[in-house]
């Protein structure tokens, strides 16, 4: 019936992203559903990061192999990005998001077989269900432009951001879900863990089922410019590294910082803590981000973003107490926050209503590759040369991206003949 109604009611949805198409209410309702959806599936990459380095390290046949469960949820991340923005376009959003749903669910079941599992056989399957995890985050991350499809266009960086400030929840339902989960089996530690993320999972898909978003049409899945000549903008070049280079030094910290304060003495508690603070000044801010960059530029806040991961990175480097680093990822979220919402909204000045799709798809799959490759060489700098390392080599493509960002802030005045969308 819904799927009907989505199809009959609105026969006229040319332009996918006309707020003329859902009346007031109806964008209200999606908005808050995905804020929803947001808090409570940001949790399964929450419960990754908190547990995936620790399980890897028990698990694995060789300690270098301990952070290889988060690389392959960056790679489902990253290689499920386009199959399910081919699913968007075809079917619609909701079809998307029910799907990863779906691999969510999976991931939390085959992760607790996992464990109970144990040895080599448990660590591959715990990779498997890394993998589906990073599917599911990537369906979860499409959220911030589901938001954006039906609204005004002076609402859309604030509908971006009111979404993605679901994340704030995520913060604290992630962390104390693995704090409150992680020995309720004896000699099995993190397997409720995973049993409860994938109810969450559930839980969340429900919630979505009640997303009301017009289908695409064809017209709109075949019409527009080539691919080729939107990524030769200069905006989106621009959007796309700062996009990439945010998620990925913040990934490639966080994926270390859990085990690196392990190696240090700390305790789980303390890591997930740490986690729980530093996910909530991910999101935190999502409440007024929209606003600054709709007075100072999407630009202008991107360039703040990566000045504040690079003095999360300097901060780490000053030492290796808890409080150390608990700054170090209090920053490195805020600096995410700004630089990844900042250049997400700059994408949506890149595409006209019939790219759409393919376009956002497109910057999530340049995003979540380069991300992938950072995940992989975090883990190896960790346990070849120790957490300053990981900290060093993070400055070298932030100071790239930050004197790529200022020369194109510098040149802001002609972009506006050049934006085509």
């Amino acid at each position: 019936m819904n799927d009907v109604t989505e199809q009959t009611v609105r026969p006229t949805a040319a332009c996918v992203g006309d707020a003329s198409l859902l009346s007031a209410r109806e964008q209200s309702g999606n908005i808050w559903r995905l804020a929803i959806a947001q808090a409570l599936a940001g949790a399964n990459s929450v419960v990754a990061y908190a547990t995936g380095a620790i399980v890897g390290a028990e698990l694995a046949p060789a300690s270098w192999l301990a952070t290889l469960p988060l690389s392959i949820f960056v790679v489902g991340m990253a290689l499920c990005i386009l199959p399910f923005g081919a699913v968007a376009g075809r079917y619609g959003r909701r079809a998307a998001f029910l799907l990863g749903a779906g691999a969510g669910i999976l991931a939390g079941v085959l992760g607790t077989y996992a464990i109970l599992l144990g040895g080599v056989a448990g660590f591959w399957l715990f990779c498997g269900s890394t993998f589906f995890g990073g599917a599911y985050a990537a369906v979860v991350l499409s959220f911030r432009f589901a938001a954006a499809d039906a609204v005004a266009p002076s609402r859309k960086a604030r509908a971006l951001s009111l979404v993605m400030a679901g994340g704030v929840a995520a913060g604290v339902v992630g962390p104390q879900l693995v704090t409150w989960t992680m020995h309720l089996w004896a000699g099995h530690v993190f397997a409720v863990t995973f049993m409860a993320q994938a109810a969450v999972a559930a839980l969340s898909a429900i919630i979505l089922f009640g997303v009301r978003l017009p289908k695409p049409v064809s017209t709109l899945r075949s019409g527009g410019r080539s691919l080729g000549v939107i990524a030769r903008q200069p905006r989106f070049i621009a959007a796309a590294a700062c996009g990439a280079i945010s998620y990925t030094l913040m990934n490639f910290l966080m994926t270390a910082a859990p085990l690196a304060m392990h190696i240090h003495g700390h305790s789980t508690e303390s890591s997930n803590l740490g986690l729980q603070w530093h996910v909530i000044a991910m999101f935190g801010p999502s409440f007024f981000t929209g606003s600054l960059i709709a007075r100072f530029g999407a630009e202008r806040v991107m360039m703040v973003g990566l000045l504040l991961i690079g003095l999360s990175a300097a901060v780490g480097l000053t030492g290796v107490a808890v409080m150390h680093f608990w700054v170090t990822l209090v920053l490195l979220g805020l600096g995410w926050n700004f630089g990844f919402l900042g250049a997400s909204a700059l994408v949506l000045e890149c595409h006209s209503d019939s790219e759409k799709t393919r376009v956002q798809s497109l910057n999530d799959f340049i995003v979540f590759g380069l991300m992938a490759l950072g995940s992989f060489a975090s883990g190896g700098l960790l346990s070849t040369y120790g957490w300053n390392a990981v900290l060093w080599v993070s400055f070298a493509p932030l100071l790239i991206t930050v004197f790529a960002l200022a020369v194109l802030i510098f040149q802001g005045n002609t972009w506006g003949n050049s934006q085509g969308a």
